[in-house]
């Protein structure tokens, strides 16, 4: 079972300009972590609407302050 199944909120689709805005990097930058694996992919609604799921991008954020907390306690 994945992670949507057992969100415990409802989530939404967020469309790209909210994303940019959310994660607050440049559309080049979006797009190639994408391509490295460093970001959740979208999910595309048709072949031009492409949409990122809420909960995915808020648990991507969560993990970059996880890792920024670890790194501040190792130190």
């Amino acid at each position: 079972m994945n992670d949507l199944q057992q969100a415990p909120v409802p989530f939404h689709f967020l469309r790209l300009p909210e994303v940019l805005a959310t994660v607050g990097v440049s559309k080049s930058t979006l797009y190639a972590w994408i391509k490295e694996g460093k970001f959740p992919r979208p999910v595309h609604l048709s072949a031009t609407a492409a949409v990122w799921v809420s909960i995915e991008v808020a648990e991507w954020m969560q993990a970059r302050v996880a890792e920024r907390d670890a790194k501040i306690a190792a130190a």
